[in-house]
């Protein structure tokens, strides 16, 4: 098996990856700012109609995860990951005061883009130093604490958000000054505290070891991996992006735009709530079924959100939706981590990344079309129905997702 029951870990979390972790929790904690206003700020401010809108969250994802396969790539091929993590976080430092300048759609999808690209060089590099670092009886423990930390500051970014519109008077372009702040500060937590391992030196030219970058590392990865990669993709079918929620919450039950970074305040609150016991049950049972539970809970979560009569039964649909984020995304993080070669644990979780970025952008754009054409409870129904497939295929293929490739 990928991780058998075991007894209780005895290995303490690394300082690096409490670092790691704390720059984490800044940074998304910037982003939920932004990202918990752009849609309302379009919608409302801009006239943006909410198709363009959701197709403006699937292209700037689709870029994302397509530059998550790059710095995953490149970062195995240097053998170090920060240095393109701070490039990551440069980049995200700068789209927050050219988002707040914008007043076309045509400027807030450009800093948006460069938001995501941002977010794309960082995530996979720092994914991969996590696996690096993470001792392997507490990989989980290792993943779920980094992710718990990371939806934190996505919940303390909703907190700042809802503050900082009350107090500036929905005054959105104030409100992404204030968001530049913790995302420079986290970039000077990456740059001077978070350390990686030393590169491997090559004794013929005593410099840093790299890894040849080849198209037949790819059936290396395995079939193992590759299966995972199906029922991933199939899953990332029914994320509909997370703009949906806020634009539900906001047209069809009267949250007022002052209020809609609440919505990101309750998923990304279970969200953290849920990972890190995920993950460290995760050390002692198999994560398969886990991530099984996770999709169930995902159809839990669509069937209040779709159902919904009042604004109490949606916003209990949306700590449901925290929660499946929670745990699918710990496990999936793990068992790629538990799949790959270890030197080609940057290439795994940029391809991971890239499948769901396709599936993802097709989400995003098929949810924003279904909600335009009907309305948002019909998207949520659709995502059901794809996730209940994921979970059959998930279930139809687990006996073969059993053995780590061979390195």
């Amino acid at each position: 098996m990928l991780n058998k029951p075991s007894p209780p870990p005895t290995s303490s979390v690394p300082l690096a990856i409490w670092a790691l972790g704390l720059a984490t929790f800044l940074i998304n904690a910037s982003s939920v700012i932004v990202f918990g206003l752009s849609a309302v700020y379009m919608k409302t401010i801009l006239g943006v109609a909410t198709g363009w809108i959701g197709l403006l969250e699937g292209l700037v994802e689709a870029c994302a995860y397509g530059t998550k396969v790059l710095s995953g790539v490149f970062s195995d091929y240097l053998r170090r990951r920060k240095s393109i993590m701070i490039w990551g976080f440069a980049f995200a430092a700068i789209a927050r005061p050219l988002l707040a300048v914008s007043a076309s759609f045509s400027a807030v999808l450009t800093a948006r883009l460069l938001d995501r690209i941002g977010n794309g060089l960082q995530s996979t590099p720092r994914d991969a130093l996590v696996g690096d670092l993470s001792p392997p009886e507490i990989k989980g423990t290792c993943y779920g604490l980094r992710q718990s930390l990371a939806t934190a500051g996505s919940f303390f970014g909703s907190v700042v958000g809802v503050a900082a519109m009350l107090l500036t008077g929905e005054n959105f372009q104030y409100v992404f000054w204030i968001a530049t702040i913790p995302a420079l500060l986290a970039l000077v937590i990456l740059v001077v505290v978070v350390k990686e391992p030393k590169a491997t030196v090559d004794p013929e030219t005593n410099k840093p070891k790299r890894h040849p970058i080849k198209w037949k590392d790819l059936p290396r990865l395995g079939r193992t991996y590759w299966l995972l990669m199906i029922v991933a993709s199939i899953f990332m079918l029914a994320r509909v992006s997370e703009a949906m929620l806020i634009l539900h919450a906001h047209q069809n039950f009267g949250l007022s735009g002052s209020y809609t970074p609440l919505i990101l305040m309750v998923y990304n609150g279970t969200n953290s709530l849920a990972s890190y016991p995920i993950g460290r049950l995760s050390d002692r049972l198999d994560r398969k079924i886990l991530l099984g539970f996770g999709f169930v809970v995902l159809i839990v979560a669509d069937i209040l959100l779709g159902w919904a009569p009042n604004i109490y039964i949606m916003m209990a649909g949306v700590g449901v939706w925290g929660v499946q984020i929670g745990i699918t995304q710990s496990m999936f993080l793990a068992l790629v981590a538990d799949t790959v070669p270890d030197d080609l644990r940057g290439t795994g979780f940029g391809f991971f990344y890239l499948i769901s970025a396709v599936s993802l952008a097709l989400a995003s754009t098929i949810g924003g079309t279904v909600a335009q054409c009907y309305s948002e409870h019909v998207t949520f129904m659709v995502s059901s129905v794809i996730a209940c497939f994921a979970l059959v295929m998930l279930v139809f293929i687990s006996k073969r997702l059993n053995q780590k490739s061979p390195a």
